[in-house]
């Protein structure tokens, strides 16, 4: 059996009937990155001697019946902003090549208290700033949908997601401050959830935006990103943003009987912009047609004339407190920092004085203005990237494609799933649905229903040309 075909969810239902040990699938996700990530360069660090000792336990206390958690003894990767005490934690960024972490994330804690067990840490874009995927310094990680031309990843959880793609790790952790869980996650055909800021501590994560910062999950199914954020999410008195959150109340199971009583807002297709790659909205058109045949109602509206206007607002914030967090170094032109994302910061310095404040003033109000033009709605669906992955060398690092329908989502302080929707000349294409805060329940729902009907989340890259 292929254990590294298979999900979450489905590996853990093998576990419990007995059917293979942890440390069959866990020797069996090592051997694939052996065999292909020398090609794919998703892992920043391999844990494989652990990853077999944390197997084998997993193994001695299912033997010994005791009781086990779902996600107890399977395998997962980490984003490397999450650090674990005594490992390197690069951030991305080859100025912390040998860094080590003095403290543990909340994420990594977590994860590790369910069971689960490390394969490594993933490349990502330096610093969590960008949204192709890419690291000059440190290597961008190779998009597993096409062997012979190096397409973007997808960022800022670039090595995250090309593993999960990749079948190196069932499931992934990335962050999301302007779309860097939902961008790899449509550059790759997987199912990506960004929380509402709040829902996940980030103690002990690296910072880029402590206003906008999320961690979610990347996997191959709905259901894997449920039992992620039943992990995941709790109130953590070292990160006090959680503390007020609501319940999370996800159900054991996801049985969605239909979508009859949601109703969900389709923009209308001209307020989309002119760089749309044709294939996306068609796609986009495609889910809505199948979201109203399981029965929810879609209602053609205009989104507010300034949400699109948002993504650029969303970058004066992210540049402003990346700007305050790492000003040392990326004024230092000593520290080996990529071109690109110093510049990004270093915009900052450009802004006017007042701007950031004016900027989270007006954020407060828009969140007000847009909370009541959604209250009529449910969700809203809408692409997640305007384009399949373009070839690496190809990209503009200035341009505002990859996040332009991601960051509006961080500003207003929503949730999102996005979800693979179909393939274009062999490359993932991806829509989204977004969600009041807190909605995180009502969106994982809707994205089930739309999973089970659509099968997009079964597509698999073949890495066949990649080596051996």
């Amino acid at each position: 059996m292929d254990f590294t075909n298979l999900t979450l969810v489905e590996q853990a239902e093998l576990l419990r009937r007995g059917q293979c040990s942890s440390r069959e699938i866990v020797d069996a996700h090592l051997a694939r990155i052996e065999r292909f990530d020398g090609k794919l360069h998703a892992f920043v660090e391999v844990y494989a001697s652990e990853a077999r000792q944390l197997a084998d336990g997993a193994d001695r206390a299912r033997a010994a019946g005791l009781p086990l958690g779902p996600l107890h003894g399977l395998p997962i990767c980490l984003k490397d902003l999450c650090d674990i005490d005594g490992r390197i934690g690069t951030i991305g960024s080859r100025m912390w090549a040998a860094r080590r972490a003095d403290a543990t994330s909340a994420t990594a804690e977590r994860l590790l208290a369910a069971g689960m067990i490390p394969l490594g840490k993933t490349h990502m874009v330096e610093f969590a700033f960008g949204g192709w995927g890419t690291n000059p310094l440190m290597g961008a990680p190779w998009n597993p949908w096409d062997s012979a031309c190096h397409r973007v990843p997808g960022g800022s959880s670039s090595g995250t997601a090309v593993a999960v793609a990749a079948g190196l790790a069932p499931a992934g952790i990335g962050s999301d401050t302007g779309g860097s869980v939902r961008i790899p996650s449509a550059f790759n055909g997987l199912v990506g959830l960004k929380v509402t800021y709040g829902r996940i501590s980030l103690h002990s994560t690296g910072l880029l935006s402590w206003t906008l910062d999320s961690i979610g999950p990347l996997a191959r199914s709905v259901e894997d990103c449920a039992q992620l954020l039943r992990v995941l999410a709790a109130p953590d008195p070292r990160d006090p943003a959680t503390l007020t959150q609501p319940p999370l109340a996800l159900p054991a199971e996801f049985a969605v009987d239909g979508l009859h009583h949601l109703r969900i807002a389709l923009p209308d297709r001209a307020q989309l912009p002119p760089f749309m790659h044709p294939a996306v909205p068609e796609a986009w058109t495609g889910a809505a047609r199948l979201l109203e045949k399981l029965g929810a109602e879609i209602v053609p509206v205009r989104l507010p004339d300034w949400y699109f206007e948002l993504a650029r607002h969303t970058g004066t914030i992210i540049a402003s407190e990346a700007f305050a967090l790492h000003r040392n170094h990326i004024e230092d032109l000593t520290q080996p920092i990529g071109d690109a994302v110093r510049g990004r910061i270093l915009n900052a310095r450009n802004f006017a004085p007042g701007e950031y404040a004016e900027t989270l003033r007006t954020m407060a109000e828009r969140r007000r203005t847009f909370s009541e033009w959604f209250r009529r709605f449910d969700a809203i669906l809408l692409p997640t990237v305007a384009l399949p992955a373009p070839p690496l060398d190809e990209i503009d690092e200035a341009s505002p494609v990859p996040a332009y329908f991601t960051r509006p989502v961080n500003y207003l302080g929503l949730t999102s799933l996005a979800l693979p929707a179909g393939l274009h000349d062999g490359l993932p294409l991806g829509i989204q649905i977004i969600g009041k805060p807190f909605a995180e329940r009502q969106i994982l729902e809707i994205g089930k229903a739309y999973q089970d009907e659509s099968g997009f989340n079964k597509l698999r890259p073949d890495l066949a040309a990649l080596g051996t």
